[in-house]
């Protein structure tokens, strides 16, 4: 007897873990998986409701059985590397980037962390043992207005949003979401903009939702690499300021002491190119001081006021002045 109910809970937990895993299973497959009958497949689904678990059906040849939501969740039966995972996901979390997020993951991280085995406590501790996280700064994302872009994306809803340009100016857009990408620090929404008949990327921190609705008919993504689009947007995205400077040193050098978004040609063996963009004179006397060669700009004038500024300074104090 104790068997055989070792046998049922065994039973049940993969089960658990297969409507986990897929979003609609047939009875069928559900048997065949299991290696029990239809019969036992229905008799175990109703056990995992009494104990909590919603569990849909639809009647039919085309029906099956789906894991829903509820209104408390239960439990959830993860692998040991998947348990590993999100525990990794959470302190990564921590970092920032999303406004407002860092507790509630070390809350779940908390939790988590409780009902885990020792086993993986220990490559979980160790991890954070060794592990330096290094905290970045610049605008956050509010996570309500992710899940709702998110939403949006997933039930195919046009979004009526506000929206601040680059240079300050604010627009009311409406626009069909289709991706939410992130990059670094930022989060970008790939978007068709109805406005403007034409596929855009959209800043998220710079973004205000409206309201959602009615749904739209899906278009073909501009793109099969969504994150290659993205970053292809950002470096062409128009900027406030930008420099066009000859570097006296390899492109192959300095590509490896500048941002990836900035663009390099090659002059020749020992000259080349350097173009940059920015919505701030001294991100780009960064740039170039990131390249650690000699260089010649001449615009924009702001620029070059900017660094003879900068030089001044950095004369004044190698003089200990």
């Amino acid at each position: 007897m104790q068997r055989k109910m070792l046998n049922t809970s065994a039973r049940l937990l993969r089960l658990l873990t297969l409507l986990e895993t897929r979003r609609e299973w047939s009875g069928a497959q559900l048997a065949e998986r299991l290696e029990v009958s239809a019969r036992t497949v229905r008799n175990d689904i109703s056990r995992l409701r009494e104990l909590g678990y919603p569990v849909a059906a639809a009647p039919g040849v085309a029906g099956g059985y789906r894991l829903g939501s509820g209104a408390a969740m239960p439990p959830l039966l993860l692998e040991d590397d998947e348990a590993v995972a999100v525990a990794v996901a959470l302190r990564s979390t921590t970092a920032g980037g999303v406004a407002g997020i860092e507790e509630t993951a070390v809350r779940a991280l908390v939790k988590l962390e409780q009902v885990f085995p020792a086993r993986l406590r220990r490559r979980v501790n160790a991890l954070q043992a060794y592990t330096v996280a290094v905290a970045t700064s610049g605008p956050t994302v509010d996570p309500h207005l992710l899940t709702v872009i998110a939403a949006a994306c997933r039930d195919y809803e046009i979004l009526r949003i506000d929206y601040t340009k680059y240079d300050g100016t604010e627009t009311t857009r409406s626009i069909e979401p289709y991706r939410l990408v992130h990059m670094g620090r930022r989060w970008y929404l790939v978007a068709w903009d109805r406005d403007r008949n034409a596929w855009r990327t959209f800043r998220v921190d710079r973004m205000k939702a409206r309201q959602s609705g009615p749904h739209y008919a899906p278009r073909e993504l501009p793109a099969e690499d969504i994150a290659s689009y993205v970053a292809r947007s950002v470096r062409s995205a128009p900027a406030k300021y930008e420099t066009r400077v000859i570097v006296n040193a390899p492109a192959s050098i300095i590509a490896e002491r500048v941002p990836r978004d900035i663009v390099i040609e090659p002059i020749d063996d020992s000259t080349c190119v350097v173009h940059a963009r920015s919505n701030s004179v001294e991100m780009l006397a960064l740039y170039l001081g990131m390249m650690d060669a000699d260089f010649t700009v001449t615009d924009p004038p702001e620029l070059v006021d900017r660094l003879g500024t900068l030089a001044a300074r950095f004369e004044k104090a190698s003089n200990g002045s």
